[in-house]
């Protein structure tokens, strides 16, 4: 390959897809320019960075089942700033691999059959990267695609990790935890490596929209507070994290809801929006005086701090906390207050470094290093998307 040949990938989210630009330099992908589409928007718009300019973009195009047009345009209006006709392959962040996908796979009809069967496993996320797949394959039959799962990072769990308990035959028919953001942990646990090796025994939280948190040992995972599907967990944005299964009972029996009503519930009404009655958004909340603000704000860093507290015991130990993701990486005032709450493990956190948001956030006294690093999905995409290249 020349060094100019590119490298797309595509992390497509419910309501957004960023895009990647990598040249293949020295048999490595770097990153040369993004773009994010924000697929709620009317009309839509890219928004395109290469180096240190960004713009706005508006796009002709609408939204369509089969997303077509927008890829089709999307590639027109990144040719005007990349050469992309020297791509060679798009990779893209699929959440659920299941059991079967426990690595990065390159995609041909009988593998996008394949994550397609896995789409009852993760019915919101799963159709959306499929679009794109299909999409760019109609519209670039000759490129390479490859496929990068949320969930196979957290293959390494142990089985007594990943089950419920209930009989066994649900879990042999995959009703298990599998774990996703497992993009974003993999790239953290290869800076955390870099940057702190002796940090070996860490709890990682990305928090974002969704959030979730990873128990890392020695850069593998062992623990994740999202299971068998992305409600799980943590409190996020308008997911409700942990819910006693009775709600559910309650829901669909006493109050006879249906399953379409209580699914939109427990994807897009709960969490930090049905907490508060007032936003989703954490720097929302952060700055509204009402009772109902504060007390979601409460209500999150005390899951965080306790899921925390969890997996230290799955550890036997913990050596460091990193906080990554939107909230993580920004909001000094929710790292704080998650340290408050574990300030009897001994974790400390210097305010002035914590402000900054700097590497290193705890004190020199702090028994429990706390540690902010921004993560990069597409990187993974990318560095897993040459090597199946590589490898033909």
């Amino acid at each position: 390959m020349s060094s100019t040949d590119l490298l797309l990938t595509f992390n497509a989210g419910s309501s957004t897809v960023k895009i990647g630009i990598f040249a293949i330099d020295g048999g490595k992908a770097r990153r040369i320019g993004k773009g994010v589409i924000d697929l709620r928007a009317e009309p839509l718009s890219i928004c395109l960075s290469r180096g240190s300019q960004a713009f706005d973009v508006p796009m002709k195009t609408s939204i369509t089942e089969d997303l077509r047009s927008v890829i089709d345009e999307s590639l027109a209006l990144l040719a005007d700033h990349f050469d992309v006709a020297a791509t060679r392959a798009a990779g893209h962040r699929v959440v659920h691999g299941g059991d079967r996908f426990t690595s990065a796979i390159a995609l041909d009809d009988a593998a996008i059959d394949a994550v397609d069967a896995l789409t009852p496993l993760a019915p919101l996320h799963q159709p959306q990267a499929l679009r794109f797949i299909r999409a760019l394959r109609h519209l670039k039959p000759r490129l390479a695609q490859t496929a990068s799962f949320d969930t196979a990072f957290h293959a390494t769990q142990d089985d007594l990790v990943r089950r419920f308990a209930i009989p066994r035959a649900l879990h042999e028919e995959g009703v298990k935890r599998y774990g996703f953001h497992g993009l974003s942990y993999k790239f953290i646990a290869g800076e955390l490596a870099r940057k702190a090796p002796r940090a070996a025994k860490a709890v990682v939280a990305h928090l974002g929209s969704g959030a979730s948190l990873c128990a890392l040992d020695q850069g593998v995972s062992r623990d994740c507070s999202m299971g068998f599907s992305t409600l799980d967990g943590i409190p996020m944005a308008t997911r409700p994290g942990w819910l006693d299964p009775g709600v559910i009972l309650h829901l669909a029996g006493e109050r006879k809801q249906s399953f379409t009503e209580i699914e939109d519930l427990l994807y897009h009404r709960s969490g930090l929006l049905g907490l508060s009655g007032i936003s989703a958004d954490t720097r929302d909340l952060l700055k509204d005086g009402r009772p109902e603000a504060r007390q979601a704000i409460d209500f999150f860093t005390l899951r965080i701090a306790g899921e925390i507290g969890r997996m230290a015991v799955t550890l036997r130990g913990l050596d460091a906390v990193v906080f990554t993701a939107g909230i993580g990486e920004h909001q000094s005032e929710i790292r704080a207050c998650v340290a408050k709450r574990l300030s009897w493990l001994g974790l400390a956190i210097d305010e002035k470094a914590n402000s900054a948001n700097e590497f290193m956030i705890s004190t020199g006294e702090s028994r429990i290093a706390a540690h902010v690093i921004a993560t990069d999905e597409e990187q993974i995409i990318a560095d897993e998307a040459l090597s199946l290249l590589g490898s033909g």
